[in-house]
């Protein structure tokens, strides 16, 4: 049996492949009800698709508890050769773990022609990942995390690249048309060919390609750098969730000033409308006070510190990772307790995500929160990378 953990555009097609080639699949995704513990429970190939590298901790945390005793985890999502170590450390020494993040859209998911760079022992997989496309056997564990931000570390920035180059051309009355045909007959062709008409269908979106950049920009990186942070803008600008061609349109307008970008994020709870989870300035992000409550609108954890703060860093971790940032990026934190004898508790989880020189903080109690049955509540101020 195999538990698909995914969620996003790539899950659904992928999963449908498995079912198709005969196999046995339970699913797993967010706000589905099922939990990802009961959706491993007896599977022997456990694989996991999923936005970013906090998204994958998270949700193979929750599984370990139905993981069973020599299983297979296979980590499908772009998340980079050190989450992937990290992931090694977390699984049980029974488990084998294997890293094979895909090349491909939507499309190649849906009828098996992704490219599949795998790291580590393919034994108890190798079959399966044949069904998503061809696969490359790359190595040791994480080796195929590495390739794979090695090859968007190239394929992103030249996107970026092909976009303000039609930006450029549009400012100096340079036909759009005839400048995509001059440079079809480039190297460049394919990928021009792609801005010419920016995609309506969300087939890679720009958060993605954000993401990938954030995994892979290191400090010597000119290029990956500064398209790394064009993607942050646009992103902030509102266009994650549109293909990353958006960004052609994007780089076409000119932003002179700085303004207030409301975040509202489909990976956690929905606000009552009343808030925006966070707001981005520029280089800060202000996050709104989150608390533990689900899809539903429902208390999690009702009556336990412990676990509702870990609910509630595990939101501000999404909403981090959003934005290309981390726990070590919090200028501030603020949190406001129903009870300040219970304060050891809530610092005993505070401190398994803020590691380090803690940042600015103040702590208070206060009567109560606006729903009952809450003990706290976090806020934020985040300094985001440059």
């Amino acid at each position: 049996m195999i538990a698909f953990l995914g969620q996003g555009r790539m899950g659904a097609p992928m999963a449908r492949r498995l079912v198709d080639a005969g196999h046995k699949v339970t699913t797993w995704r967010r706000g589905s009800g099922t939990s990802a513990a009961d959706a491993v429970e007896g599977a022997e190939l456990v694989i996991t698709m999923l936005s970013d590298p906090a998204a994958v901790r998270e949700v193979l945390t929750a599984a370990l508890p139905g993981l069973r005793p020599g299983a297979t985890v296979v980590e499908m999502s772009t998340i980079g050769p050190e989450a992937v170590r990290e992931l090694r450390a977390l699984l049980p020494a029974s488990a084998g773990l294997v890293d094979a993040p895909v090349l491909g859209s939507v499309g190649p998911a849906a009828d098996g022609t992704l490219t599949v760079l795998a790291g580590g022992d393919l034994s108890a997989c190798r079959e399966v990942l044949a069904v998503f496309g061809s696969v490359r056997e790359l190595g040791p564990l994480g080796a195929g995390a590495a390739m794979k931000i090695a090859v968007m570390s190239a394929l992103v920035p030249a996107q970026v690249l092909l976009a303000e180059t039609f930006a450029y051309g549009e400012a100096h009355g340079v036909d759009r048309d005839a400048l995509a045909g001059v440079l079809s007959g480039t190297p460049l062709g394919t990928l021009a060919e792609r801005l010419r008409v920016p995609s309506a269908e969300t087939r890679y979106s720009l958060a993605h390609a954000a993401k990938d950049l954030e995994l892979g920009a290191w400090a010597g990186a000119t290029m990956a750098t500064a398209a790394r942070a064009r993607l942050q803008e646009a992103r902030a600008a509102g266009l994650g969730e549109r293909d990353l061609t958006a960004i052609a349109a994007h780089t076409a307008v000119s932003r002179t000033e700085s303004k207030a970008v409301p975040l509202n994020l489909p990976v956690i709870p929905a606000t009552n409308g009343m808030y925006s989870h966070a707001v981005r300035v520029g280089d800060m992000l202000y996050v709104s006070g989150q608390a533990a409550f689900d899809e539903q609108g429902h208390i999690v954890g009702e009556g336990s510190m412990t676990a509702q703060a870990e609910h509630v860093f595990q939101v501000i971790a999404r909403i981090l990772a959003d934005q290309g940032a981390t726990f070590g990026d919090v200028a501030f934190i603020r949190t406001y307790l129903t009870d300040m004898d219970a304060r050891a508790e809530y610092g005993a989880v505070r401190r398994r995500y803020i590691t380090g020189t803690p940042p600015a903080s103040t702590t208070v109690e206060v009567s109560k929160l606006f729903m009952p049955g809450l003990l706290l509540e976090v806020d934020l101020i985040v300094a985001l990378p440059g």
